[in-house]
């Protein structure tokens, strides 16, 4: 098939740049711009670079970055993929769809409209129907969003377990990279050799978002999971990848080996689809004690592209009926730019686009 053009928006952000990086030499999707702010406009992307882990393309990093502007950006791209800030992103997002456009974010204005999917296509990839309810809908433009980083992470585990021996409660606790806050982050001052026990909505994102996520879609509304989750959330001195410990009480019996079979052995829709972006494991089991680390497991994915899709769990252990388990996901890749990559490649294997 023919690429498709898309746009970033937000080109200057950790996350925007992270779109970039996993658009380039991507098999369906072609740069057709980058777009943020007046003060950024008609600079090259390699004046403004922030992602220091990644080789871009010369010619990738000779982009210029041009002033956003929906009506522009309408008529050269077909999605436009958000790495907005939540202060400005919901109207710039609601402006595209109404021109036709695709938008596929990572902001968090449009998580819980009752007409927006909240998509993560291992765990409830029928929402993507949802987008027909939108009234931009049949001019071609609807808005999808992805989960909070620190969601993402575990959502995938949670629905495997959910799925085979139903989920009664889960507590979690974070221990969130520092890129999570976005460029420049959190002041270096309070940050090292320190850890900060708030996020500023942190928590009550996780504990809803959740709820939608491993719920329903019935064909008109969604319907919360009847799941009750507790979290704690704390910033710690890593860059890359969020540490989560979970605590949780299932409603059929298991054991820690039954359940460590049913996570390892997961797949769903993207695995099936063969999706670009999706790990051909989207779960990866460590045995080790103590594993997963951000130090060594946030790049886990494969296939290459896939490299930082995939979630890390270990330390699997029961206790008084309770399980006990940490996860470990790459915030800016599977929790951020990843996510919506994963989902524009949903919605155009389901013919959405």
């Amino acid at each position: 098939m023919s690429k498709i053009n898309v746009a970033v928006l937000g080109a200057t952000g950790m996350i925007g740049q992270r779109f970039i990086q996993l658009l380039e030499n991507h098999p369906w999707f072609e740069i057709g711009g980058l777009y943020a702010s007046e003060r950024s406009e008609g600079k090259k992307l390699k004046d403004v670079l922030k992602v220091r882990d990644h080789s871009f393309n010369d010619e990738t990093l000779d982009m210029t970055i041009e002033r956003l502007e929906t009506k522009k950006i309408s008529e050269l791209n077909r999605i436009a993929f958000s790495g907005l800030p939540s202060d400005i992103a919901g109207p710039i997002e609601s402006d595209l769809a109404d021109l036709g456009v695709a938008v596929f974010s990572n902001a968090a204005n449009h998580r819980m409209r009752d007409d927006v999917p909240l998509l993560i296509p291992e765990c409830n990839s029928s929402h993507l129907e949802a987008i027909k309810q939108q009234k931009t809908y049949s001019n071609g433009g609807y808005i999808v969003t992805n989960a909070n980083c620190s969601t993402t992470g575990i959502a995938v585990p949670l629905k495997a377990i959910d799925t085979s021996f139903g989920l009664k409660m889960v507590c979690i606790s974070t221990y969130q990279a520092v890129s999570g806050a976005g460029y420049p982050g959190v002041p270096s001052l309070d940050i090292l050799c320190n850890v900060v026990p708030y996020i500023k909505n942190e928590e009550e994102k996780m504990e809803m978002e959740l709820a939608k996520i491993l719920g329903d879609y019935n064909g008109s509304r969604f319907i919360d999971a009847n799941v009750n989750v507790l979290s704690n959330c704390v910033r710690v001195p890593v860059i890359d990848g969020h540490l989560e410990s979970l605590v949780f009480n299932l409603s059929k019996d298991a054991d820690v080996d039954k359940l460590a079979g049913v996570i390892r052995s997961f797949t769903a829709e993207p695995q099936k689809l063969q999706l670009p972006s999706a790990p051909i494991a989207p779960i990866i089991v460590r045995d080790e004690p103590d594993r997963p680390q951000p130090a060594c497991d946030a790049f886990a994915g494969t296939p290459a592209r896939a490299r930082g899709m995939a979630c890390t769990v270990g330390r699997i252990r029961e206790k008084d009926n309770y399980f006990k388990m940490f996860v470990l996901s790459h915030n800016t890749l599977r929790g951020g730019a990843g996510g919506s990559v994963l989902n524009a490649e949903l919605a155009v294997a389901k013919k959405m686009m």
